[in-house]
């Protein structure tokens, strides 16, 4: 039988007049964190707000007339509408606080915000996961401190893949173009014309149109190479998220970086501070000196210039992932861009060089051509220090410009309704208290039963949420009836209450997914308890290219289905915001396993601490600063030049041994209320020690007074006077790497061993400084105490040596050392160059020691 031609036809209605600011609401990401918004639409139509799949645009474009016009006239949503609208204004109005202003000032300052990828909402799929998650985060926290604040990013079509995953354990990448009606942009007209951008490619020009989405008081500005002046390989440069070969990767990097940077210009905003986050967007540093120059900078005082007013953030622990290019393929890719832009290649190439090689470093570019820098926790500040000491060669990775900010995650968003109502009658202005640790000990006096009430309703929805979406799965798959029962036995039941415990991240092996199964006799042993059951969620998407992490995929898989384990062991398919809200408010426990110290932060155990779930993790990335023993359970990590499969049976000894001997006891040591007060007071620990200290608000403010406010005004200062500082500094720069190779420091003398106490000793040391001058350089005598008993002080102290004479080529540096600790101590003598205008003391990476 012949079948008909389908032609889809969409009958959009209008928006009756009492309703019209739902168009406004729904064009605006502050939806992605306002549960009052987001419940507008779900009380007009909630079966269609589930499959427009929580997407307010689309929802507008299809819900019935009939019931907008039956909303219109409902008095209770009416009154509900008003309050929402009321809320929204208000914060719209509200301007920033003195935490802000003292800072940045907004009429002069502003902060430009690369990155590839952003993660505010399911119902705008241009993120993959961690990186643009935290991006997301970032510029909600930027929005709700009304900071001056503008982002750039690209414009996916197909953003990342949806997964399913097959009745044989195989993960199965789709991919669904989104049409841009569907989502909270607009595009950026000036004089009436849509706002494009060209960025120049081998052979031809590459032409971006802009997309502008509103996300409460700031702006986000998306480039979209799918506009008609491109050739079809050109318009799907921006068609997928992480997709396609390297030469695809450096395309999308060049139109980010370049384009967006030239987008910025085009809108003519002028940015005190640039934020590179990731090395995606480390081609912007390119086109600023190119722009820079202009105004008559040599290429070495433009950087300069550049430099000082941007700040790198790398989130990468793990070599391979890193953009790294071919120099062939720089060369080719560049060129042209280069040669129009009167940049040196050679020059370009050495700022992305990695230890002298043949290859170009994203990474590297990021770090050379900025002067501020910054990992994502205090572990790994410390990992990246020592992965990038290239770029400072002489200098210890501990004392090298990498900083750290910890990141943290936006409360509004994560934080379940239900917590959020309760913390509104205990504390009515919790909101405005993110940064106080001191104030969030009124969890402390919410009546234990009526904390556990929440949670327990919370992982009841949970319950039901994991039941529906592994019948869909079942159903696709041609899975039995039966199985479906018994996999989902066990969260069916209220009466039982189950200990829940959730992994949910990217399939990536380093991660260690499996770390769990490590002894599975024993781990089935304490799932299969009849009296004491556990159950195991699990989700997460593995790369399409990443085989490794498929394999874990298809091994958790097949676990789930073993007979043994079945209803202990669940398996989620597409993992993304949604399914994480649901799971992250609803389980006891937060599982992490990852190798150390390849966690650079993590998130998730932050979102689900929020929610008074307890974290079970590796001390590893954010969780190594945050455990302090009574907030849930830390896993040492082993030596890292131990053998690792020796590590991982260690360490998953530890975790079982957590497992059989404090999670599940604790969790079922019930009295006759009917739950643990040993669990719920661990989780209350949790949720008031993690809340305040892991936000958003608290991590974007560390930003401001740590790297956003400095980064402005030396930014300012470089380019006083037509950049004439930064030319100095440049031209002094030159000179001190062309005199040092030649400058050598001795001791004068012999140092003494002993003083007594209150005395001192005197230092001297000769310097050839090859030409430079005694003010060209720093000389510091370092001391550090063997064995302080209890002195209690962190050391290095640091003593700085004078100028005593000059003569013949040798200058003599020298000062009087008082003891500044009992007992044995250690003094190190060091030289380096110094310039009153340098950003950071050591940023030249040039450092002698006698």
């Amino acid at each position: 039988m012949h079948k008909a031609t389908e032609f889809r036809l969409e009958a959009h209605p209008l928006l009756p007049e009492p309703l019209e600011r739902l168009e406004e609401l729904a064009n605006d990401l502050f939806y992605s964190w306002d549960h009052g918004v987001r419940s507008l639409f779900v009380r007009i139509d909630l079966p269609l707000w589930q499959k427009v799949e929580h997407n307010p645009k689309l929802f507008l474009r299809r819900v019935a007339q009939d019931r907008l016009d039956e909303a219109s006239e409902d008095r209770a949503f009416l009154a509900e509408y008003r309050r929402v609208l009321s809320s929204y204004d208000a914060y719209l109005e509200a301007g920033p606080g003195p935490e802000v202003t003292e800072k940045l000032d907004p009429e002069q300052a502003l902060v430009a915000y690369f990155c590839a990828e952003f993660g505010f909402h399911e119902s705008f799929p241009i993120y993959s996961g961690g990186l643009g998650i935290l991006a997301g985060d970032h510029c909600k926290a930027a929005s709700d401190l009304a900071l001056p604040f503008v982002a750039v990013g690209l414009l996916y079509r197909q953003g990342y893949f949806i997964q399913s995953i097959d009745a044989h354990g195989q993960q199965i990448a789709r991919y669904q173009s989104h049409s841009s009606d569907e989502l909270p942009i607009s595009p950026v007209e000036i004089d009436g014309k849509w706002l494009k951008v060209s960025v120049p490619f081998p052979g031809r020009d590459v032409v971006a149109r802009v997309w502008e989405a509103r996300v409460g008081h700031i702006r986000l500005y998306l480039l979209d190479s799918n506009t008609e002046e491109n050739g079809p390989e050109d318009r799907d440069l921006t068609l997928q998220l992480y997709g396609g070969d390297e030469s695809t990767r450096i395309s999308q990097e060049m139109l980010l970086g370049i384009g967006g940077t030239r987008v910025v210009e085009a809108l003519h905003l002028k940015p005190t501070v640039w934020h590179i986050n990731e090395g995606h967007a480390a081609f912007q540093i390119l086109e600023r000196c190119r722009h820079t120059m202009v105004s008559g900078l040599s290429f070495e005082a433009a950087l300069e210039a550049v430099a000082g007013a941007t700040l790198f953030t790398t989130h990468t622990p793990v070599p391979a992932g890193h953009d790294i290019f071919p120099r062939s393929l720089i060369h080719h890719a560049l060129g042209r861009y280069i040669e129009e832009s009167a940049l040196d290649f050679d020059q370009v190439f050495a700022l992305g060089s990695k230890d002298g090689g043949d290859s170009f470093n994203m990474t590297s570019l990021g770090l050379r051509g900025s002067r501020f820098h910054n990992g994502v926790s205090r572990i790994h500040g410390g990992v990246a220090s020592l992965m990038e000491g290239d770029i400072w060669p002489q200098v210890p990775p501990a004392e090298n410009p990498i900083g750290y900010i910890t990141n943290g995650v936006h409360v509004p968003t994560f934080l379940a309704p239900e917590w959020s109502s309760l913390f509104d009658i205990q504390a009515p202005t919790w909101k405005s208290e993110l940064r106080n640790p001191e104030f969030w000990k009124f969890i402390d006096q919410i009546p234990d039963y009526h904390y556990w009430s929440v949670h327990k309703a919370l992982k009841q929805q949970m319950g039901e949420y994991i039941v529906q979406r592994l019948k869909r799965q079942h159903k696709r798959n041609g899975t039995g009836h039966s199985v479906t029962d018994r996999m989902t036995r066990q969260l069916v039941s209220s009466e039982k209450d189950t200990l829940v415990i959730g992994f949910a991240r990217r399939f990536a092996t380093y991660k260690r997914a499996t770390l769990i199964f490590s002894d599975l006799e024993r781990l089935e042993s304490i799932l299969t308890d009849p009296d004491r059951p556990v159950v195991l969620v699990f989700a997460g998407k593995a790369h399409p290219k990443d085989k490794p992490g498929q394999q874990l995929i298809k091994v958790i898989h097949d676990l789930s289905m073993h007979p043994s384990l079945m209803g202990h062991l669940i398996l989620l398919e597409d993992y993304d915001q949604a399914m994480a809200r649901r799971l992250l408010s609803g389980v006891d426990v937060w599982l992490n396993t990852p190798e150390y110290p390849k966690e650079a932060s993590g998130t998730s155990g932050e979102k689900a601490a929020l929610n008074g779930a307890l974290n079970l993790s590796v001390l590893d990335g954010w969780w190594g600063e945050g455990y302090d023993g009574k907030n849930g359970w830390g896993i040492p990590p082993r030596d890292t030049e131990l053998d690792p499969e020796f590590r991982n049976e260690e360490e998953a000894r530890d975790l079982i041994d957590l497992l059989e001997f404090e999670v599940v006891p604790l969790y079922y040591e019930r009295a006759s209320q009917g739950f643990s007060k040993g669990w719920v007071q661990r989780s209350k620990a949790s949720m008031k020690s993690i809340t305040p200290r892991f936000n958003a608000r608290r991590m974007v403010m560390d930003y401001v007074n740590n790297y956003y406010q400095p980064a402005s005004t030396q930014g300012a200062l470089l380019m006083a006077d037509n950049g004439e500082v930064a030319k100095g500094l440049a031209d002094w720069k030159a000179r001190v790497r062309h005199a040092w190779p030649g400058v050598e420091l001795n001791v004068v003398g012999c140092v003494e061993a002993a003083c007594p106490h209150d005395g001192g000793v005197e230092l001297r040391v000769e310097a050839r400084l090859n030409g430079l001058s005694a003010e060209d350089v720093r000389v510091e005598c370092l001391v550090s105490p063997e064995c302080t008993g209890t002195h209690n002080s962190p050391g290095p102290d640091s003593f700085l040596l004078d100028k005593e004479s000059e003569a013949e080529g040798r200058t003599v540096f020298s000062t009087r050392v008082q003891p500044p600790y009992p007992g044995l101590q250690t003094l190190r003598l060091r030289m380096y160059p110094y310039h009153e205008s340098l950003t950071h003391p050591l940023e030249m990476g040039a450092m002698l020691w006698v």
